[in-house]
């Protein structure tokens, strides 16, 4: 039977009144699929406090790790969500209580990968469902554990792990030379651990066994691309050495000098006159590394209650994305997720060979982020490698308050006279403060 224009038109406007036009509230059982298998995380869509707001809010659940995700848009049942602050993305379609699309990962030049996604509404349980036979575990590896790492090219590095057990579920995080994993969450069933976390940034699944002589051997999978085999020991003592003093001024050199644009275009050096006499915090950071985000996230509030005691603080990007406009694009992402209100300039890609190359007066970079601190009379006093974050907790406290105690420091030391006026004839040095 044939339908006048009319009814067609009724019949596919009243199907477009029933298709979803946001999530529906409550907690989601998210999983990403990689090689070593299932990724849960969470997410919760909360209920809106205004009822003009567009969409409930969203957040993505790790442990105690609750990560706010403003940039959600439904339209039709299809679904696409933006990572806070970074380029990647995740675009479903909604079926009912159900997700199914891809997370769309932007890795080392602008590469994507694509990691199936699915969700389910209802469901708070991360690894194990709550009636699951025999899932009670057969020890505790709560506590500080001495963890070796190897990649697949073979390479070791030590790391640490701090665990809390309550029950089957565990919780903590990996800290290493370059920094830590961030918030860890899952469960001890038997003797299988399993852990996860993905925060926009990067999606992390480990599977380990509790080892009759109570070690620990297991694999660690970061995305499609990469894995490591890990062993961990007990170690209420374990320690990363000196891998905080990682980086270092060459021999003979005690200022940093460079000079970079910023998202305007404005070429900016610590040389130049707005920086002369004050304090100056140089970091080496990308918009794609979750522990530069921890350390932005510290960083914008300090600068706007240091910034009129003489702290300035710069920010080189070295970013996904050779050309400007895309990684202009996503540092501007970054800049806008925690408020920066310094200057942020793109320096190279987000490669550590790459970064030393651009600033030769270094021994090497080994860490995103790398922190440098630069007093008033343009001499570089300390430097830190990598950023523990507040997952690492005590560390985490540790480190802001040697950070702060550092910048007290040479703040409380006396400004350098002023440079002697330039000679007749000499070219005049440019005077404009960075674009904010």
């Amino acid at each position: 039977m044939l339908l006048a224009g009319g009814a067609v038109a009724t019949l596919l406007l009243a199907g477009c009144a029933r298709t979803p036009e946001h999530l529906p509230v409550g907690r989601w059982r998210a999983t990403l699929e990689l090689p070593g298998g299932t990724l849960p995380f969470g997410l919760e869509v909360a209920a809106p406090v205004k009822r003009s707001t567009s969409h409930p809010p969203v957040y993505i659940l790790n442990g105690e790790d609750r990560i706010e995700v403003d940039e959600v848009q439904v339209e039709r049942g299809v679904v696409s969500i933006l990572m806070p602050g970074f380029k990647n993305r995740i675009d479903a379609t909604l079926e009912g209580t159900s997700l199914r699309g891809t997370l769309t990962m932007i890795k080392a030049g602008a590469e994507e990968q694509k990691i199936p996604f699915a969700a389910e509404r209802g469901i708070a349980w991360r690894f194990i469902p709550p009636d699951t036979p025999a899932a009670a575990p057969a020890g505790d590896v709560s506590g500080r554990w001495a963890v070796t790492f190897v990649d697949q090219d073979g390479k070791s590095y030590p790391a640490i792990g701090e665990f809390r057990q309550r029950g089957p579920e565990v919780t903590g995080t990996f800290l290493t030379p370059t920094g830590d994993h961030r918030f860890l969450a899952g469960e001890l069933q038997g003797r299988q651990l399993r852990l996860s976390k993905f925060d926009g940034g990067h999606p992390f699944l480990y599977e380990a066994t509790l080892q009759p002589d109570d070690t620990l051997a297991g694999q660690f999978w970061s995305g499609l691309a990469w894995t490591e085999t890990f062993t961990a020991h007990r170690d209420d003592a374990a320690s990363l050495g000196a891998a905080e003093q990682a980086t270092t001024m060459k021999e003979g050199v005690t200022r940093l000098d460079f000079r970079f644009p910023d998202l305007g275009g404005v070429y900016i050096s610590p040389s130049d006159p707005f920086y002369r006499g004050k304090v100056v915090v140089i970091t080496l950071a990308g918009s794609w590394c979750p522990n530069c985000h921890d350390e932005a996230a510290f960083l914008a509030p300090l600068y706007r209650e240091y910034r009129g005691k003489g702290l300035e603080i710069i920010t080189l990007m070295f970013e996904q994305f050779g050309d400007f406009e895309r990684a202009a694009e996503a540092v501007h992402r970054f800049r806008e997720r925690y408020h920066i209100d310094y200057a942020t300039l793109i320096a190279g890609i987000s490669d550590k060979n790459d970064a030393a190359t651009r600033l030769p007066q270094l021994n090497g970079v080994f860490a995103f982020p790398t922190t440098l601190f630069v007093d008033r009379s343009g001499v570089v006093r300390r430097l830190h490698t990598g950023f523990s974050g507040p997952a690492t907790g005590v560390h985490y406290e540790r480190l802001i308050a040697e950070f702060r105690q550092t910048i007290d420091s040479l703040l409380a030391e006396p400004t350098p006279p002023a440079a002697p006026l330039p000679l007749p004839g000499s070219a005049p040095e440019p005077t404009s403060a960075p674009a904010r």
